[in-house]
């Protein structure tokens, strides 16, 4: 066969069905032949939406996501996509063509050294050194990107294209990561049998294990509450009486609450980021005394962020199972205690339903003063806190719900309630704009029967509406909703904080705009919303135009310039001054 064809049956191997990218001519010899092996491409606008879709894809249907582009120009514009996907623990494999060998080095057309470009975002480089190794290669990528939960980088010399080979087709190895170990699971089970307050951390290494059923059954045998690492609030569902809510930035005060009186804490999938455990609504929760039984299926992230008592390296699922069964033999010191905290989980929960739906907008002085303004102001504008509380109930509970990177997104984790897994795509630590709708394209592509719903704000959406194009192009609906308060809020909030209402660089307004409107040329559905009761019916027509019709829909949400607390008060410190023609900006 030719390394054309070898390339491409080692995808059809591996269930390769979708590709996100733009063609180039560098991989056009194997392009040719992708629709005879069941294979589409996807064209996309920009090929950092073609990674985010790969990302969404992956994460949506537990296989890979795959992206290819020109050697040159169009790999580089991957980079931002990939990284997003390593701290997503995507399995990711993007294929990157590179210059020819006979011109290598010479600064020929877009050539580049591609490999140290994703070297810190990539789990497993792949570099063809010899056309006769295409297969081989193109597997490992595959298998590596699957054993070790993230992007693997497949990078071939152009002209390794072509030429006569003899090969076998390697078929995809997948690794059974077991339980972990038994002198540490005994460990873990001897620690939970003295537990009084024990709390579950359910992080994303349980949604990507398929463990949700198993994470239930070792709640309910300790009767402890569960909440949902920081943005992984589908790693447990929302309606199960022991569910909590998220930790994090705007996560649930009910779950911080709870695992503040933590004893013993299983962080069951999760690598506890820093980010996702800091001091929240003024007030620091993690329980600094109790004793951490860690469970990860990458033994380098065990103790790394927090000191751990036990460290467990295996699969979610399957330590999940070995835990109850453990536990199912021995008498714990917090079953005489189940009725009491089932009622404190009852009462913290309801304590904070009705503190948000009191909440209708944010409070501190710089906000109300917008809402002062916006008084004086043309047109009508809604409190986002209010907006979100409308889309919670207006959402189907089968839907898959993307967000951006902002304030109105961040503030959204409030209200993010699923009850299944694989529902809810967010650009985790990586935090990069312009992440929401390519990934919930890529997630739809995955899961066409599913309701797929991106969140973004105004900033955040100018950096990818143009794949509005590809939804449309492609027959690939999804529903986005703009939330359109006119500018930069997470930085902006850091200039209110500290800079004293300096703003340089934060405003986004321009009254000629209308984002329903450019999605309307673009093909797709256009509506703006300015009245809080027209915001659950406009969700709920334009899912049915999505689910129904084929229809993609951008929903522009008018809201105020309200802002929620910024992301982190220790990353900035109050600025000092020390010439004179600074002395003022303080």
């Amino acid at each position: 066969m030719t390394p054309s064809e070898a390339f491409v049956e080692t995808l059809v191997a591996n269930d390769v069905t979708d590709i996100f990218g733009i063609m180039g001519s560098a991989f056009m010899d194997a392009m040719d032949i992708f629709a005879p092996a069941g294979i589409r491409l996807v064209p996309v606008v920009h090929e950092q939406g073609a990674a985010h879709m790969a990302d969404g894809y992956a994460r949506a249907s537990g296989r890979h996501g795959v992206v290819i582009g020109q050697n040159g120009p169009g790999i580089s514009n991957c980079v931002t996509g990939i990284a997003a996907a390593f701290w997503a623990h995507s399995p990711v494999v993007i294929v990157t063509p590179e210059a020819g060998t006979t011109g290598i080095g010479l600064g020929g057309f877009q050539e580049a050294k591609q490999l140290p470009m994703f070297q810190e975002f990539t789990k497993y480089q792949g570099h063809v050194t010899h056309p006769a190794r295409m297969a081989e290669f193109t597997g490992r990528c595959f298998d590596r990107a699957m054993s070790e939960n993230g992007p693997t980088q497949l990078n071939i010399p152009r002209d390794y294209f072509y030429g006569e080979i003899t090969t076998e087709i390697p078929q995809p190895r997948r690794v059974d990561r077991g339980a972990g170990g038994t002198r540490s699971l005994d460990e873990a089970a001897a620690l939970l049998a003295t537990a009084k307050f024990p709390v579950i951390v359910s992080g994303g290494g349980v949604v990507m294990a398929d463990g949700v059923e198993e994470c239930k059954a070792l709640a309910e045998r300790l009767g402890a509450p569960v909440v949902n690492s920081y943005q992984h609030n589908d790693s447990f569902p929302a309606s199960h009486p022991l569910w909590a809510g998220p930790l994090g930035y705007q996560g649930s005060k009910a779950g911080m609450k709870l695992i503040s009186q933590a004893d013993v804490v299983i962080a069951l999938g999760t690598r506890l980021g820093p980010f996702g455990t800091l001091p929240q609504y003024g007030a620091a929760y993690w329980p600094a005394e109790a004793k951490i039984i860690q469970i990860d299926a990458d033994h380098t992230m065990l103790g790394l962020v927090k000191k751990i008592s036990v460290g467990i390296c295996g699969d979610a699922k399957a330590v999940a199972l070995e835990l109850g069964k453990r536990l199912d033999q021995l008498t714990l010191t917090c079953d005489a205690t189940k009725a009491e905290r089932a009622a404190t989980i009852k009462a913290e929960k309801e304590s904070w339903e009705e503190e948000l739906t009191a909440w209708t907008h944010e409070k501190d002085e710089y906000s109300l003063d917008m809402l002062e303004e916006h008084k004086n102001e043309e047109g009508n504008w809604l409190s986002p806190r209010q907006v979100l509380r409308e889309l919670e109930k207006a959402m189907p509970e089968n839907v898959m719900i993307s967000t951006d990177i902002g304030n109105i997104n961040s503030v959204a984790h409030s209200y993010l309630r699923f009850e299944k897994p694989r529902s809810f795509f967010a650009p985790m630590s990586f935090g990069n704009c312009g992440y929401a709708l390519p990934t919930m394209i890529g997630a739809k592509a995955a899961a066409m029967d599913r309701p797929a719903v991106a969140y973004a704000g105004d900033g955040a959406w100018a950096m990818s509406m143009g794949e509005v194009l590809t939804a449309v192009r492609h027959d690939i609906p999804v529903t986005a909703i703009v939330f359109r308060n006119r500018q930069w809020g997470a930085e902006k909030k850091n200039q209110v904080e500290f800079y004293n209402r300096r703003f340089v660089a934060g405003e986004l307004d321009n009254e000629n705009e209308s984002f329903a409107a450019m999605a309307q040329t673009m093909g797709a559905e256009g509506i703006v919303v300015d009245q809080l009761d027209e915001v659950g019916p406009a969700l709920k027509r334009a899912l049915a135009a999505q689910m129904d019709e084929g229809k993609t829909t951008v929903i522009e949400i008018m809201c105020t310039r309200e802002l929620g607390d910024p992301f982190r008060r220790d990353a900035l410190a109050k600025p000092v001054r020390m010439l004179e023609k600074y002395k003022d900006y303080v």
